[in-house]
């Protein structure tokens, strides 16, 4: 919220003194919904629906569908560089298990209290890491990402911060980062924060002020708080469909996600983010058969509190949608997820995580125009 009123601050100030923005300049992400132009897409890993995820491919793929964002979902090197990975477990996600010479950094470990067994990203410097290549993470569902498989490195995360660079000029329109700390936690356990390579990171590029476009989202509710003292982009708390933030479970708080959508709980969390990121059935939950339910009152209750909600994960495969809106019985084939897209944003919703990013785009510029 701080974030939000210094940027109407700076706004006012430049409406008294008739100054206007320069061409090109970046805009901050203000209250979204009102149109396609304001609507928030985000490329989720970034076009994983067509490449495999967390790839500059990827990311550039969902930029040229039309992404206003691309999100990096960060891990950390042995040596502290900053990586996009989804888990910091990978071997789901690279080629690691086909390198010998890593055989014997296979291992079990506790994440977020589970027991995970495989390579973790922390266990390799960058240089070894880059000796590794992504494949597709779900090949049942995506066979046709296969194709890539082996192709494409582990990006760095200044690797995806040039790239957004690269292609803000290119397309003539700026590419967010809407960037994801994965497990906090856990990583502060391994004596690898993710959190001060991270605002380093911004610092560095220039990107810790309230006109970049940046968000920062977490499962969990310390490290936003903590990063709201330091970060002047707006943060993002992500909501799960069940549970609770890991950092409760660990300090003995007995709160869950369910509080956190209280009303009271949503003033708490607009007391330090801008934004609420759910699970969408959190938004319209599904019937006992799977269909599309009725939706509940999250959406007017996030927005009462100030928060703006972009829900996770829009896909268009099957396996992904309500069962009145599969085209089949096979998992991997597309279904009506136009007609789910639809649903959502007539709630009201300002922005959405998209694997398929284009069709995100066209939803929007159907729905909102």
């Amino acid at each position: 919220m701080r974030k939000r009123l210094a940027l109407l601050v700076l706004c006012g100030l430049a409406v008294l003194l008739g100054t206007v923005a320069p061409a090109g300049a970046e805009q901050a992400p203000g209250r979204p919904g009102h149109g396609p132009d304001e609507f928030v897409v985000v490329g989720h890993r970034g076009a994983s629906g067509y490449r495999p995820e967390h790839t500059l491919a990827s990311y550039e793929l969902a930029a040229r569908m039309g992404a206003d964002y691309i999100e990096p979902d960060l891990v950390t090197t042995a040596d502290g560089v900053l990586v996009a990975r989804h888990e910091p477990e990978i071997g789901g996600t690279t080629d690691v298990a086909q390198h010998p010479e890593f055989a014997d950094r296979r291992t079990t470990k506790l994440v977020d209290g589970q027991p995970v067994t495989g390579w973790f990203a922390e266990d390799f410097t960058l240089a070894e890491l880059k000796t590794l290549r992504a494949v597709e993470r779900i090949p049942d569902l995506r066979p046709h990402n296969t194709v890539y498989d082996g192709r494409f490195e582990i990006p760095t995360f200044q690797e995806v911060v040039d790239l957004s660079r690269r292609l803000s000029r290119e397309l003539g329109r700026p590419i967010g980062l809407y960037i994801e700390t994965k497990h906090p936690t856990y990583f502060a356990e391994q004596g690898l924060p993710l959190e001060p390579a991270l605002v380093e990171a911004l610092d560095r590029n220039g990107l810790n002020h309230p006109g970049a476009k940046v968000y920062v989202q977490s499962f969990e509710v310390s490290n936003l708080k903590e990063l709201d003292k330091r970060l002047r982009v707006p943060l993002v708390q992500l909501v799960d469909a069940s549970g609770a933030p890991y950092d409760f479970v660990r300090s003995g708080d007995d709160r869950t996600y369910d509080d956190l959508l209280t009303r009271k709980g949503l003033k708490e969390v607009a007391r330090y983010a801008d934004a609420l990121g759910p699970a969408k059935d959190r938004i319209i939950p599904r019937e006992a058969d799977g269909s599309l339910g009725e939706p509940t009152t999250l959406v007017a209750d996030a927005h009462r509190a100030g928060l703006d909600v972009h829900p996770w994960t829009f896909r268009a495969e099957n396996e992904f949608l309500p069962t009145d809106l599969r085209s089949s019985d096979d998992p991997a084939e597309w279904g009506d997820v136009f007609a789910e897209y639809e649903a959502f944003l007539a709630t009201g919703i300002d922005g959405v995580f998209a694997d398929h990013p284009d069709i995100a785009v066209e939803a929007a510029r159907v729905a909102l125009r």
